[in-house]
């Protein structure tokens, strides 16, 4: 024995397609805003890496002016893809057995995520500190 085939009521349709409207827009707006979390963490996560560099140059010269010009440029060449990135903060104490801290600043733009309200630039800061070897002269 077969069962009764249900046959839809002439009000439903057409409601998957007005649902399949409604949700499109929201999943895109979710993906975006995935993609911009993501980008987000990468840049966050270079910036880092370039400061951590940046500081372990730094500890490596002699002079304090010699060690901001060796975190600069170390901080230029890691973040070639970013345009305005730069030596924020040199700090900490720079004798031997001293520890220099390093702030890299960058202003990174959002283009292509201006969909979900989030055009213009963000400002992104990274820290790292690196020792200075105790049995350094420095100055």
């Amino acid at each position: 024995m077969r069962a009764p085939v249900r046959r839809r009521r002439g009000d439903e349709r057409g409601s998957m397609a007005i649902e399949v409207v409604l949700l499109v827009p929201i999943l895109v707006m979710f993906l975006l805003l995935v993609v911009a979390a993501g980008r987000y963490v990468t840049v966050r996560s270079d910036i880092d890496s370039a400061a951590r560099d940046a500081a372990r140059a730094a500890s490596l010269e002699r002079t304090p002016a010699a060690a901001r010009a060796a975190a600069q440029q170390v901080a230029a060449s890691q973040l070639q893809g970013y345009s305005d990135c730069q030596v924020a903060r040199m700090g900490g104490s720079f004798v031997s057995g001293g520890v220099i801290d390093i702030t890299l600043e960058c202003r990174v733009s959002n283009e292509g995520l201006g969909l979900i309200g989030l055009g213009g630039s963000l400002q992104i800061s990274g820290d790292a500190s690196a020792p200075i070897d105790t049995y350094r002269r420095t100055g």
